[in-house]
């Protein structure tokens, strides 16, 4: 497998080395509870305030409250929760409150699903509606002026997830007071902590969550910043901790981690310049570009953060992108990545109204602040051999005696049970129906490793399309070379696996193991009856692959 090269950080980071540090001290040291009298419990406690307050310097909370939270998803589900409340309780003293809540079309689905969840459980039967972008991804603020009025809850973000689009909060701010608008609002400012100055306490933002492990802290710990004045109602009650606002023993190991990351973004020094991450966005734009021809950016760079790319390439699925990046070591995604497994097109892109084939194609190239010029030199080479690659023309070699691919095509899975587009098994309540893909799976490289001596006429079946092939070179595990096989060129080979007198064993294998169970399934199918698959794939087992391959 490929040396990783990882550029997938708005998805998330390593964490920061000072940060493994803190969080390892916290846990050998000050283990204490911070709600305890003793000893131990007050240097935690003194240790979680230090953090509180650096974290309100670095937020420019002012007199404003940070509390933490395990991410934005909590941060976010506490701000909804508290404007909703106020609102509630306004509408019933008899106060005007408004009619709607308005977020941006492109943001994180936790907002409008957060929206619809707690409008529905507080009875408020408010209007929710998405507040329109344009083609360069900003908020539409002639739209916003008409809205604002009557808006009760405006959630915006600072820096899109997927584009990098940095938001006009000043310009939303401008309509928000010129149309006399009494809307809470929350900003999403997951993406601008260490990339954008921040100074909350001067805006009159009134909610604004951040997620530490964006930004190298470890994940399972975040910040809720919450304006002086602003209505707050606790997700979470019990113990009493953060003065009430947020019950449950505190993450130390978290937030001490946490604290650490902010202490680099304070001493300026850990972190690189904006001009120096805006030469190495430059520096992998022109690679792509001389690599990919017809690629198009999705986003203007000179409204975006510097540290993400989001382009697309004509004619090339993102699915077909991510498998040959991955193959060449090359880790990025096709949008968000809480929702990447799913196959559906970018609803930032689509907000945006860019061509279909755009959406469907879209690729997310995002690295972070402590990113090296040799990660990036990697990088550079990388995407010009994925661009080879697939310049490369694809050549099916025929087999001998092979037949037509209508019989492999149609093969359907015993007793009705349906394989879908991801090689996996229709299920139903969460129990497989028929075939059960468990029985023909091998657990493990290294079980893999057993069975490939313990069958000395095994086939192992690289089933990775011929491009991913070409770029992440081929694989031999216990002595064994595997065939690469795209799934495109199985029926060729199918009728040579299937005479009585030659059908050896099948293992097939490839990056993620989905490609593989389908394969493998396909071949159960038409009756042969020794095809297995490696669970997982190969990135499921990276040691033992590693060690396997070398044997």
């Amino acid at each position: 497998m490929a040396p990783q090269i990882y550029l997938d950080s708005n998805a998330t980071n390593t964490v920061l080395p000072q940060a493994v540090l803190a969080a390892r001290l916290a846990m050998e040291q000050d283990y204490g509870n911070p709600s305890s009298t003793h000893i131990a419990g007050l240097r935690a406690k003194a240790l979680l305030e230090s953090v509180r307050q650096r974290a309100a310097r670095v937020l420019g909370a002012g007199d404003g409250r940070v509390v933490f939270t395990s991410g934005a998803t909590e941060g976010i589900h506490t701000a909804v929760l508290s404007a909703l409340v106020a609102l509630r309780e306004r509408r019933a003293a008899g106060q005007p409150i408004g009619r709607r809540l308005l977020y941006g079309a492109t943001e994180h689905k936790a907002v409008p699903e957060s929206l619809a969840h707690w409008n529905r459980l507080l009875g408020l039967d408010l209007e929710i509606l998405a507040l329109p972008v344009g083609g360069d991804g900003r908020h539409d603020l002639a739209r916003l002026r008409t809205l604002a009025p009557d808006t009760a809850l405006l959630c915006t973000m600072a820096a899109n997830n997927e584009t990098g689009v940095i938001s006009d909060l000043a310009g939303i701010e401008r309509e928000l007071v010129a149309s006399g608008s009494a809307a809470l609002w929350l900003v999403d400012g997951v993406q601008a902590l260490g990339k954008l100055p921040l100074n909350l306490c001067a805006t009159r933002i009134d909610y604004a969550p951040f997620s530490g492990h964006k930004l190298y802290a470890p994940k399972g710990v975040g910040l809720l910043y919450v304006r002086a004045g602003a209505p707050f109602t606790p997700l979470m009650v019990g113990g009493g901790q953060e003065s009430g606002w947020r019950s449950g023993t505190e993450n130390m190991a978290g937030i001490a981690a946490l604290g650490a990351v902010l202490a680099a973004l304070e001493d300026g020094c850990t972190f690189r310049a904006p001009a120096q991450l805006a030469a190495f966005r430059d520096q992998l734009a022109g690679s792509l570009r001389s690599a990919f021809a017809g690629l198009r950016f999705n986003a203007p760079f000179d409204m975006a953060l510097p540290t993400t790319l989001n382009f697309s390439v004509p004619e090339v699925s993102s699915k077909e992108l991510l498998n040959l990046f991955d193959a060449a070591g090359l880790r990025v995604s096709a949008g968000s990545a809480c929702s990447s497994g799913q196959a559906e097109p970018s609803h930032v892109l689509e907000a945006m109204r860019l061509p279909a084939w755009c959406s469907g194609s879209a690729i997310r190239l995002s690295f972070g602040p402590l990113v090296d010029a040799a990660t990036i030199a990697a990088a550079c080479d990388a995407i010009a051999r994925c661009g080879r690659a697939l310049e490369e023309p694809v050549r099916l070699e025929p087999v001998e005696g092979a037949p037509s691919s209508a019989g492999l095509r149609q093969a359907q899975p015993e007793r009705g049970a349906g394989v879908d587009r991801n090689g996996g098994v229709e299920r139903s309540g969460g129990v497989e129906q028929g075939w059960r893909f468990e029985d023909h799976a091998i657990a493990d490289a290294a079980s893999l490793h057993d069975f490939l001596q313990q069958h000395p006429d095994v086939v192992l079946v690289d089933v990775r399309e011929a491009c991913e092939h070409r770029v992440g070179g081929g694989v031999v595990m216990g002595g064994v070379t595997a065939l690469n096989v795209p799934m495109a060129n199985l029926p060729a080979h199918a009728e040579r696996w299937l005479r009585p007198d030659t059908a050896p064993p099948l293992v097939f294998i490839c990056r993620s193991g989905q490609r593989a169970m389908q394969a493998a399934a396909r071949m159960r199918c038409l009756g042969h009856a020794q095809a297995w698959h490696l669970a997982g794939g190969l990135a499921a087992h990276p040691a033992e692959t590693a060690d396997l391959i070398s044997q």
